[in-house]
């Protein structure tokens, strides 16, 4: 019985040779090698996993995180950098015109305090013309090759770098408030007389009945220096364009008279009259009451009917000069031929407002740019522009004065010439008597316009350096952010090397242990028992 049990037990184990101890050791041995393979490649690249079928959990993991720090390094290594030096590029030129627009201020108040003598006169004059030159200048500053204060436009500079003939068909859409009052001081033919001439028929009439001082209603377009003929040398009418009482679009084409025929003498009641060289429409007392009777119609949002358009054409462009295009609806044509249109949209009351924005954080924004129509006005060259003529007129006549003076001392002996001159230094003085009222009008005047503009600027200013703010917040944020990322990405993927080291000593005891058991194993056979 015990024999059959035995035997029964016998046959129902399996029967272990040592071939198959060899292959189980074989086999206990590769996965040891490939578990120490795994060991040392983490080792070597300090990854956990290096194939995403090693660990897909962290495969997926790892894309995500990656792709978060990608995203945060671009926001917080390129493109804030960028915000930051564009915002840093606009706030120094809008600091420069504000201290230009400042040192205008300075320039009115100092001619606005009391009489000048020549020297003291001369001096502001020119200075305001130093900082005239100088403010469109600062508009054309550039970060990287672009024009900052140009919006979309950032190839393009914001004035003319050269003197260029480029033909513009220009309308600027202006309001009521653009009709001021021009004082007109009429000299007669006193700027002409000089030592040679002054007692000659022409000039031995002169005397104060003809100086006046009389006020015309104008219109100062943005730019003087206009064309007066076309290419086929028809004059170039300008037309004003405005909405009746009735809602009817109502036309007006202005009459030419240049600046040398005095065309700011006897302006007729229903007169428009355009001085091409000096950029003004000279109105009459009823087109002046014509146009400041237009207003808005609230009930309607699709058009203005307080506008007035004034369409002109202007070929010749002195260096500095502003580009029309970045302000108002203006066609250019070239020698060729070929015409570009801009800002067409204007004219349907669609003003598109050009701001440049980066992507400084997740589904965040931020504008960069300033656009010149909000700093850099036309209206600051055209105001000095008037100083700078009214204070030249002063010197002028103070110039013939001085003439007068010395004539006057040197025919002391000859009563009929001193009769003249006597005459002619009434009138001098009756004209400078005028004329400085002019220019004390102006100087008063500058101040509130340029404060306006430096009001206009130093708005700018703030913008930019709570956008600068705004950015510095921004990028600490980002900083966090890329730092928290890392750190995530780093946990995700990063082996721990302590760990990895101590796993990889025992693989390698475990291996060698495994070669050894093996190699007894191999030693010994059924034959060494026969």
């Amino acid at each position: 019985m015990s024999e059959g049990c035995l035997g029964g037990g016998m046959r129902g184990n399996m029967r272990i040779t040592n071939k198959i101890i060899q292959r189980n050791n074989l086999s206990n041995i590769n996965t040891n090698k490939i578990y120490q393979d795994k060991l040392s490649t983490q080792m070597s690249t300090q990854k956990k996993i290096n194939r995403p079928s090693d660990d897909p959990v962290i495969a997926i993991r790892a894309l995500r995180l990656r792709s978060s720090v990608t995203e945060v390094t671009q926001y917080y290594s390129k493109n804030i950098p960028d915000a930051k030096s564009w915002l840093s590029v606009t706030e120094d030129a809008l600091k420069n015109l504000s201290q230009i627009i400042t040192n205008m201020i300075s320039r009115c108040t100092k001619g606005a305090n009391g009489d000048l003598k020549t020297e003291d006169r001369q001096i502001i004059l020119e200075e305001l013309k130093g900082l005239g030159d100088e403010i469109y200048s600062t508009g054309d500053a550039d970060y990287a090759g672009r024009y900052v204060f140009t919006g979309y436009r950032t190839d393009t500079s914001l004035s003319f770098l050269k003197e260029t003939t480029l033909k513009y068909s220009i309308t600027e859409q202006l309001g009521k408030e653009a009709i001021d009052t021009l004082t007109y001081v009429d000299t007669g033919d006193l700027l002409d007389l000089n030592e040679a001439n002054f007692d000659s028929t022409t000039m031995a009439g002169i005397d104060e009945t003809q100086i006046s001082s009389t006020d015309v209603y104008r219109i100062r377009l943005a730019y003087g220096d206009c064309d007066a003929v076309d290419a086929a040398g028809n004059p170039v009418a300008p037309t004003i364009e405005y909405t009746d009482a009735a809602g009817n679009t109502q036309t007006i084409t202005a009459a030419m008279k240049h600046s040398y025929d005095d065309p700011y003498k006897n302006v007729g009641d229903n007169d428009v009259i355009y001085v091409p060289e000096t950029g003004e429409l000279l109105l009459g007392k009823n087109q002046y009451d014509v146009l400041m009777q237009v207003k808005d119609n609230e009930s309607t949002t699709t058009k203005n009917e307080g506008e007035i358009r004034i369409t002109y054409e202007k070929s010749h462009w002195s260096k500095g000069e502003l580009r029309p295009q970045h302000y108002f609806a203006c066609t250019s044509t070239d020698a060729d031929g070929k015409e570009i249109n801009y800002n067409s949209s204007y004219l349907n009351g669609e003003v598109e407002h050009q701001e440049i924005e980066y992507d400084v954080g997740f589904n965040q924004t931020i504008r960069v740019n300033s656009t010149a129509d909000e700093c850099f006005k036309h209206g600051i060259g055209r105001e000095a522009d008037d100083i700078v003529s009214a204070m030249q007129n002063v010197l002028n006549l103070e110039a013939t004065k001085a003439t007068l003076e010395k004539l006057e001392k040197a025919n002391e002996g000859d009563a009929g010439k001193l009769a003249t001159i006597k005459k002619q230094l009434d009138a001098v003085n009756k004209a400078l008597t005028y004329a400085k009222q002019k220019e004390q009008a102006l100087f008063e005047g500058g101040i509130s316009a340029f404060q306006k503009y430096l009001d206009d600027s130093n708005l700018c200013i703030t913008n930019c350096g709570t956008r600068s703010s705004k950015l510095s917040l921004i990028e600490n944020r980002m900083q966090n952010q890329k730092t928290s990322f890392e750190t995530l990405k780093s946990e995700n993927e990063d082996a721990d090397i302590t760990e990895v080291a101590i796993h990889l000593n025992s693989a390698e005891l475990t291996y060698e242990a495994a070669l050894m058991a093996t190699g007894k194993v191999m030693q010994t056979t059924l034959l060494n028992f026969i």
